[in-house]
């Protein structure tokens, strides 16, 4: 009797444990799926989901909002995303928002991520269809750097039979580096150089002071020549007011006392 009432007790404690059990597994996935709260609807058109699955999240500003509910594909370029968000968060998704798919850390799950929109738009309608944005794939990106990759050692490659002709003398600027005697050629030829600027700059100094000398004696000789034509042209007023006004006097006639 006893130990049919100790299996009764256990069975019983097994029972009780594997009912809260399912019930705790019932609310959680009810919890994922947002079953226990009231939602609403958005669907999104990608030309790829990039392995984007059924049962992801969906996230706004970096929190957990609703979850993907579906995906079909609508057409050999187009698939059809539709999501189930909480509703306490659609007064800040817009009708300008947009989808785009990201992922859980570096290589995590996919999620669909919302850009909430401008402030000045009313909040999306309920089965409304979202802008979506194209994801960069990490393919694309692996793809970008090989040929980066690739580029950087062509110009590796260059450099090294640039510096190898260098130190083999090749060129004109082999030649200048690695020959000495086109080295002291050049050196000579820009002592030369600075020589002669030296004395083009002394030429034009001595020009300048020529040309000065040369005005200055200009001005002087215009200002003497000014001052005769000055007393030239007092002389021949004088004369004018003497003899009436530039009236040209005859032979034996006087000037007129009365006046």
């Amino acid at each position: 009797m006893k130990q049919s009432t100790n299996s009764q007790l256990r069975l019983g404690i097994f029972l009780i444990l594997g009912i809260a059990l399912f019930v705790v597994g019932i609310y959680l996935i009810g919890e994922r799926q947002q079953l226990f709260r009231r939602t609403f609807r958005l669907v999104g058109i990608f030309s790829d989901v990039g392995g984007l699955q059924a049962g992801n999240n969906v996230r706004l500003s970096g929190v957990n909002i609703g979850t993907i509910d579906n995906i079909s594909i609508v057409s050999d370029s187009l698939v059809q995303v539709e999501m189930v968000i909480d509703e306490e968060v659609r007064r800040f998704v817009k009708r300008d928002a947009v989808a785009r798919i990201g992922a859980e850390g570096l290589m995590g799950n996919k999620v669909v991520v919302l850009e909430p929109g401008t402030g000045l738009e009313r909040a999306i309608a309920d089965n409304s269809r979202i802008r979506t944005r194209q994801p960069v794939e990490l393919d694309d990106i692996l793809i970008s750097l090989k040929r980066t990759a690739d580029n950087a050692a062509l110009i590796t490659l260059d450099l090294a039979r640039i510096s190898q002709h260098l130190q083999a003398g090749k060129g004109t600027v082999g030649r200048l580096l690695m020959d000495q005697s086109m080295a002291r050629n050049f050196d000579t030829s820009m002592v030369n150089l600075k020589h002669g600027t030296d004395k083009f700059g002394v030429l034009i100094d001595n020009v300048n002071q020529d040309v000065i000398q040369n005005l200055d004696s200009a001005i002087v000789n215009f200002k003497a020549g000014s001052s005769d034509f000055q007393l030239l042209m007092e002389k021949a007023k004088q004369s004018w007011l003497l003899w009436g006004f530039g009236k040209k006097p005859s032979d034996g006639d006087e000037p007129d006392s009365s006046r």
